[in-house]
Parts: C-alpha cells; structure tokens; sequence
C-alpha cells in the first residue's frame, strides 16, 4: 500500500455543517492483531475537511483482505505507512457508499446529498472522510450494500484482467479464488470480454461461480490446474496459493499470469512471489506481472459502466451490522464468506 503527500492547499479547511453530532458510532482497533482487536466505540465525528476531502454518511462499508492487512500490521511493511505500534487511523474500513453531506473548499464533483461510492478512510463507521478522486456516483441499481462491497475489490479485478492480462474475445482464462471478492469480479470481466472462463474454489461454492458466468470449474482440493489439454491464454491468480512453476505449466508459451494474491508471500514485503515472477519473467516468453496499488474515479466510472450494462454485479455472500464487523472478520479469514461482504452502518 503506498501514499502520496499531497501539495499543500491555498484553501482553508471547510467545516463541517453543525446538524453533524459531536460523537458517532465506530469500529476501533488499539493494535495490531486479529479479529480481537475490534471493538464498538464512540469516536469524534470528523469537524473539518482538507480542501479536497469529502465528508460521507456511511450507508454501508465493505470488507476484504485490504482491511485484514491493516488490522493485523502484515506484511511489516505496511506499518511504515500506517503507524509502527499501532494503526494512526484507529477506525478500520476502506470501501464505502452513501450520501455527501459535506466537501472540501476545492471539490467540484460532488454536492451535499449526492449518493456516492468509492474508497475513503475509516469507513467502519457513520461517517468517513474520503478524497474526492476516489468517490463516484453510485450506481442507481444497486443498493447501498451491494456499491460498498464494489470499489477496492472490482477495481483490482478489471485492472488485472482488462489492464495487465488484457483479456479479449475467444482467449481461454483461469481465475484462482474465483469465489472470493476479487475472484467474482474477475470473473465476470472476463466474461464479458468474451473469454472462455475457468474458475477454481472449493466445491461448495462452485454453483456460484457458475453463476458469475465460468464456464468450468476446478475444485482446489482435488483437481490439478496444470493437467490440461488446452493451456489458457492468462490467469488471475489471486488464491495466491499456486507455485510459480505450476502456473507456468497451465499457461500457454506466451501466456499471462497477473500474481494479484499471496496471503503467505512473506510477512516483510508481502510481495516475495510476485518478485520471483517478474524475474523469472525476463527470461521467458510467458509473462508473470503483478498488480500495484492504484485506484482512482476513472476505475470507479468503467466499473458503474458494466454495472449499469448488466455485464457485472456485486455478489454480496453475507451482511452484518456495524457492531458486528470482527465477526464479519473472522469469517472473512476462515473462508467462510461467498462473495463479498457489507458492513450495515446506517440507513
């Protein structure tokens, strides 16, 4: 995860309208660790807003692995951006969806009442401040719930496969994890790019990723990736869970592999496989690359725009509400959760 220091504004800091309570409700965490470490808590509401800064009343919030990084400290690494002992931002959640009550002196796009969806800090709560180039307008078929569960998780599926793997009509594609947040997503971009789409899962959750549009299904378990006739033109591989050389193996001799996933890729850099494909990339005609943080309103509108054609939608497995977000947690970790998963935070 990286930041960038943004240049330094000639607006002042706009404040926030004062029907916004001095207190709201939240999820906190103390330190890093697991799901433990989240509790209900009162917090200050946000009282101003940088000049490019949106202030929004969270309807919903998404869960994904994203916030399991921040909420556990690992890779290392990310600990150097968010705080050495402890989180600086003590309220966990990155997606979001709903209503702007509130914007910073600069911001244009957007106006108080306007319902919107995109990537903000401290979403596990009822309000959160998100930067205006990271909201979008929601998508006016989905509900609040269905948007929150969007941005961070499509967004690394279409720039995976429509950016990196550039996935076209007719081209064969496997998508490890596909029953997963990414996995869904991945999935039907890659479908409506006109790909024969394989997904790999557990077999309780094969009938979902037929849904989504995979054509065939592998069990993880028990079948064997590589140990096919036809090799596939690209994979997203975000289980993280399969060998460099066996992804080779099921790839054409000029095929793609996007490394997205590796839970286990080192607690350091988090990035150790996906290192090792870059360099073994340079040596072979098959490409393994790898997805770098970047998420902006332009991923946000191409992904409203296969939203609003019928070409992708949210799978939403489960909802909970706010004050049950370490349970949402823990089945996120033990792999409980189909799809994706919101967080209710208000109406």
């Amino acid at each position: 995860m990286t930041t960038t220091a943004l240049p330094t504004s000639t607006h002042p800091a706009s404040t926030i309208p004062a029907t916004i309570p001095p207190t709201m409700r939240a999820i906190v965490q103390d330190g890093y660790g697991d799901a433990e470490v989240l509790r209900p808590a009162e917090r200050p509401a946000p009282r101003a807003l940088r000049a490019e800064e949106v202030l929004v009343r969270v309807h919903a919030a998404g869960l994904d692995r994203g916030t399991w990084h921040l909420m556990t400290g690992t890779p290392y690494a990310v600990r150097l951006a968010m705080g050495l002992r402890r989180p600086r931002q003590p309220v966990p959640g990155l997606d979001v969806s709903g209503t702007v009550v509130a914007v910073g002196a600069a911001v244009t796009a957007f106006a108080p009442g306007d319902e919107v969806y995109g990537i903000g800090s401290g979403t596990f709560a009822e309000y959160a401040v998100a930067k205006a180039g990271k909201l979008s307008a929601k998508p006016t078929g989905l509900t609040h719930q269905q948007a929150a569960t969007v941005p961070i998780s499509a967004i690394t599926a279409v720039q995976a496969v429509s950016d990196l793997a550039r996935v076209r009509a007719g081209q064969r594609v496997l998508v490890t994890g596909a029953s997963g947040g990414v996995g869904s997503y991945a999935v039907q971009i890659a479908v409506a790019a006109g790909a024969e789409v394989t997904g790999v899962c557990s077999a309780a959750k094969a009938d979902l990723v037929r849904s989504l549009g995979a054509t065939h299904v592998l069990d993880y378990a028990v079948d064997d990736l590589a140990a096919v006739a036809d090799h596939y033109d690209a994979i997203i591989d975000i289980a993280g869970n399969t060998t460099l050389s066996r992804l080779r193996r099921a790839l054409t001799p000029t095929g793609t592999a996007v490394l997205v996933g590796g839970e286990d890729a080192g607690k350091l850099l988090g990035m150790g496989r996906q290192l090792r494909g870059l360099v073994v990339s340079l040596f072979s005609r098959q490409r393994l690359t790898l997805r770098l943080p970047k998420e902006g309103a332009a991923d946000l509108e191409r992904l409203t725009a296969l939203i609003d054609a019928g070409d992708l939608t949210p799978s939403v497995g489960d909802t909970y509400p706010l004050a049950d977000a370490a349970q949402a947690m823990r089945d996120l970790v033990a792999g409980r959760v189909r799809g994706k998963v919101a967080i209710v935070v208000g109406g």
